[in-house]
């Protein structure tokens, strides 16, 4: 059944890298890109106000274009740029794990779709918490200092 596959962890993971793969080939080429993200797995940094976030579909596309193209970092599980929201143009840190990307678009074709950002249990908080330990510890023992304190 499809949702054997979909649902299914190691699915996810392939998926995800093949994301990373995709996005880092457009990046290479230069290309400016949008993407469909599941909204449920979404950070900004700051916080959107409600006035803004309150009208993003659960499905919310963004425009990498411009000075946003050019704030990408793309790391193997996760995307961020710099954006600005609203009339306002409030501007934020957008960081969208791979596996939330549900589209990758450019112009008005849909170049990749990933079916697992779909997948509601991945975006439980739980998961999504998780996700976040797991890249804190990995940003920590990146120092080699930090390292020595785990041994």
């Amino acid at each position: 059944m499809i949702f054997n596959i979909v649902e299914d962890i190691n699915y996810r993971e392939m998926l995800s890298g093949q994301i990373f793969e995709v996005i880092e080939y457009l990046i290479n080429k230069d290309e400016e890109f949008s993407i469909t993200a599941n909204i449920k797995g979404v950070d900004f940094n700051p916080e959107i106000p409600t006035s803004i976030s309150d009208n993003f579909s659960h499905f919310t596309l963004f425009t990498l274009s411009n000075y946003t193209y050019e704030s990408i970092v793309l790391t193997e599980k996760n995307i961020t740029f710099e954006a600005g929201f609203g009339s306002e143009n409030f501007g934020s840190h957008v960081t969208i794990p791979l596996y939330a990307i549900f589209q990758i678009v450019i112009e008005e074709s849909i170049l990749f779709l990933n079916p697992t950002a779909t997948v509601e249990k991945y975006f439980e908080k739980k998961e999504i918490e998780e996700d976040h330990i797991s890249r804190s510890m990995n940003a920590f023992t990146m120092n080699k200092k930090n390292k020595d304190l785990l041994s």
